[in-house]
């Protein structure tokens, strides 16, 4: 299960797409894929080859060893957290002690996330491959910006008036 997840992790990096996205002429379910469905959809829109996938595997492979741990640590954590807070229990201090923990291995997680990124977009993709994969990080930022537009908008409308 660990295994499995850090594979959909590491795969996920490839998407450049942080998390589901959903647009406006797609609905919860149509945005969200899933890790294998992003996977997918990203090796149909950058079109790898079947050496790229290797070359990208390889990559995993050898990142595995990095990654695996992180996501052990952060499985128990989440535990602890369970734990911590079971039958309604609420020690501040002990859950603030795990959020920090979880804030630090999410960190170590995301950077080398990126570091996975970074190598399979410099040794693996071609130039033309390149400025695709910019196009889709464009429009994940679009994507962002208008979320956060529309959360702006709702705080706003939903602020008691004085």
């Amino acid at each position: 299960m660990v295994a499995v997840a850090m594979v959909a992790l590491v795969l996920g990096s490839v998407a450049m797409l942080s998390y589901a996205q959903e647009s406006a002429t797609s609905g919860p379910q149509q945005a969200w894929h899933g890790h294998r469905g992003h996977r997918g959809y990203l090796m149909r829109e950058l079109n790898l080859t079947d050496a790229q996938k290797t070359q990208i595997k390889q990559i995993f492979q050898a990142n595995k060893a990095t990654g695996l741990p992180l996501i052990q640590q952060m499985a128990a954590n989440k535990k602890a957290m369970l734990e911590a807070t079971v039958n309604g229990n609420y020690d501040q201090a002990k859950i603030q002690q795990l959020a920090n923990q979880q804030a630090q291995l999410m960190s170590q997680l995301i950077v080398q996330k990126q570091a996975v990124r970074h190598q399979i977009y410099t040794q693996v993709l071609t130039p033309d491959q390149r400025t695709k994969a910019e196009e889709l990080r464009a429009k994940q930022i679009s994507r962002i910006d208008s979320r956060i537009q529309k959360l702006s908008q709702a705080g706003e409308n939903s602020s008691p008036q004085q």
